[in-house]
């Protein structure tokens, strides 16, 4: 029996920052309007999913460095970033840089595993290492040993007027424990609680074998309760839920309709596993904050965590996502329990969230 709800203490919103390929800036621009608005809003964070060869947001990076100078409290969050992509010394450089001119507020999100269409891009990623690259788990594990200040180099000292650090400079000491594990399994998720990091979970799983019609809440209540049992904080792990929940309280009836036919065009998929990994997607959450707080507390996975990233759907326009900014943050997330941010305490461990 799953417990019950508990008040919601941190609201979040997940965005894709899709743009037109012939005027990339204004996406780029929506996206950021997008972050200052929830910091106005008093959303506790804002999380960019990256996507690559796509017409979505390739470079979180620089995109939330942008976002860092335009906000004061808010915390920056990728989920996630695929580390298949990535250098992880690199991304550890980019990763401290940002945590410091945001004065401690990124919440790296990342997740293991081949490249998508890896048999594509393998010889414009990798032309010299392609079929030697190690996308399991220890790649991972490299990325949060330099966060966590372990040697880079066996060199340190000077040459000249050049001066060498072991670590990857900027350290930033508080980012290591802000690091969020993007899982879909259960062993990816056992995983994470072994590392002692936080976990993101989304509208997606990996179904299993199981026969029987499957739960997407169930499988995902499942693996938040394995993730505590290895994690070193156990029940005060921290996990983040991030379905895809659209308030309609202040839309129009234009936009209520376009919700609608939205969610249901994408309800096959929710019907049964999908693909060879049996990939099973959770239905999109559409209705009034009464209705959203019904069917949350229903939900069994979101009976677990008192943490979301509600993720804003991929289409629509931006009129359409500051309406659902705007109910999220004026009416479901006070209807469960949740109390808008004020500004950050000086404290590192909740600068972010």
């Amino acid at each position: 029996m799953s417990p019950d709800p508990r008040p919601l203490r941190k609201l979040g919103f997940l965005t894709i920052g899709l743009f037109d390929e012939a005027d990339p800036r204004r996406g780029h621009e929506s996206t950021l309007d997008l972050i200052t608005l929830g910091e106005q809003l008093g959303f506790d964070h804002a999380w960019l999913r990256h996507r690559h060869l796509q017409y979505g947001i390739s470079s979180p990076v620089a995109v939330l460095a942008a976002a860092s100078q335009r906000t004061s409290r808010i915390g920056l969050g990728t989920a996630v970033t695929p580390l298949g992509w990535e250098n992880p010394l690199r991304l550890a450089e980019d990763l401290a840089t940002l945590d410091v001119l945001s004065d401690g507020r990124l919440n790296p999100g990342f997740s293991v595993g081949p490249p998508v269409h890896y048999e594509h891009v393998r010889d414009a990623l990798y032309p010299d290492t392609g079929g030697h690259e190690d996308f399991s788990p220890r790649r991972a594990e490299r990325l949060l040993a330099l966060l966590r200040g372990e040697d880079a180099s066996d060199f340190e000292g000077t040459e000249g007027i050049e001066a060498y650090s072991r670590r990857v400079q900027p350290h930033s000491p508080g980012l290591a424990a802000r690091l969020w594990y993007g899982a879909g399994s259960l062993r990816s998720a056992r995983w994470a609680g072994e590392q002692g990091i936080n976990l993101l979970t989304s509208s997606v799983v990996k179904a299993g074998t199981d026969d029987g019609p499957p739960d997407f809440a169930a499988i995902q209540a499942e693996q938040i309760r394995a993730f505590r049992e290895r994690h070193p904080d156990g029940e005060r792990a921290r996990v983040s839920q991030g379905l895809v929940v659209i308030p309609t309280d202040s839309a129009t009836p234009e936009q209520r309709a376009r919700y609608e036919a939205y969610a249901l065009a994408r309800t096959p998929r929710t019907l049964a596993p999908q693909g060879p990994a049996r990939l099973l997607f959770a239905p999109d959450l559409v209705g009034t904050s009464e209705q959203l707080v019904e069917r949350l507390h229903a939900h069994a996975g979101y009976r677990e965590v008192d943490e979301v990233a509600f993720a804003l759907p991929f289409t629509f326009e931006h009129r359409d996502y500051v309406q659902i900014l705007t109910d999220l943050a004026t009416r479901l997330g006070p209807a469960l329990g949740w109390q808008p941010g004020h500004p950050a305490p000086a404290a590192d461990e909740d600068a972010t969230g």
